[in-house]
């Protein structure tokens, strides 16, 4: 048997485990299901995969070449250790929260592809030699398996992850929209000028007077936009819990749709550099306001439930 032959095998079967993770619909999980006993789990396969990303590049790193059975060992154990990766995560289930379910789901992805990787790199260079190729991808396996620690650990802080992250975006494409209103009626001021002409005589570069009122309007909802996901992250902070299967559903709700807010801010922000359709902006802002006032719904619902447990838990403890 040829050396490379085991390593061929396994990137094979690596690479269906890939697939099945991505594409393949979850089962219910493990009954009874406890969370801590997953995380415990969850890190343990991690560590274990990372060990074994590190044996297997060690023994291609350098001479004497590694004999074909002890190869045929080495891929076995990355095989098992990725499998074992795939089997926790499955036991999840969608009933914890398809937000906090994703995130898992997303690092587990990035195990998988990363011993894909280095699988790959090894296949590609001497197998005697360490390349620079293997050395990076031998520390992305680290990486993605060193992630598990910050995971979020149930669906409230999967949910507040989810909205800070949209604040994020939100904030930035504020502060870009600000900066170029700032720069004055040319928001392309840092093109370069036509080397013939000697100047940029396009209009089309310039806001006129109708379109920066438009613009003021437009900056207020951005604003909005900003503020309303920084007090929704908030309420989910304080109120938000995932004790029951309503709760998680409408963090689960409350996620989805702020996901629609980023992007429907970078759709107006590019609608709003010149030449301007004022139709196409207008058409972007109540698009946005719309998908505002869906979040402060789902919010204001979260926020009922939430007291009503904190009330419920209250009591408890009283009795």
């Amino acid at each position: 048997m040829e050396v490379r032959e085991p390593l061929l095998v396994l990137r094979g079967a690596l690479r269906a485990v890939l697939a099945q993770v991505r594409e393949g619909e979850p089962g219910e999980g493990r009954e009874p299901f406890e969370l801590p006993l997953f995380w415990d789990a969850l890190g343990q396969t991690f560590k274990v995969t990372s060990q074994e990303a590190t044996k297997l590049s060690l023994a291609f790193s350098r001479p004497p070449l590694t004999s074909a059975e002890d190869c045929q060992k080495l891929s076995d154990d990355v095989q098992n250790a990725i499998l074992a990766v795939a089997t926790v995560y499955y036991w999840l289930p969608k009933g914890q929260g398809t937000t906090l379910r994703k995130m898992v789901r997303d690092a587990t992805t990035e195990v998988v592809q990363g011993m894909i990787q280095l699988t790959e790199a090894i296949l590609s260079a001497p197998l005697e030699s360490l390349s620079q190729k293997q050395l990076v991808s031998t520390g992305g396996v680290w990486e993605a398996c060193e992630q598990v620690s910050s995971l979020p650990r149930d669906n409230q802080a999967a949910v507040a992850s989810t909205l800070a992250a949209c604040l994020g975006v939100v904030k930035d494409a504020l502060e870009e929209m600000e900066h170029a209103l700032v720069e004055g009626q040319d928001p392309y001021s840092d093109i370069m000028e036509d080397e013939e002409l000697g100047f940029r005589g396009n209009r089309d570069t310039y806001w006129s007077e109708a379109d920066r009122k438009l613009l003021s309007s437009c900056i207020g909802l951005m604003k909005a936009s900003k503020a309303c996901l920084k007090k929704v992250l908030g309420v989910v902070k304080a109120y938000g819990r995932a004790d029951s299967p309503d709760q998680i559903a409408q963090l689960d709700d409350l996620a989805d749709t702020a996901n629609e807010i980023s992007p429907s801010v970078d759709e107006l922000a590019l609608s709003m550099y010149p030449p301007m359709n004022q139709l196409a902006v207008r058409l972007n802002a109540a698009k946005l306001a719309s998908v505002l006032k869906k979040v402060l719904e789902i919010t204001r619902c979260q926020l009922v439930l939430g007291c009503v447990a904190a009330i419920k838990s209250e009591k408890s403890k009283k009795t």
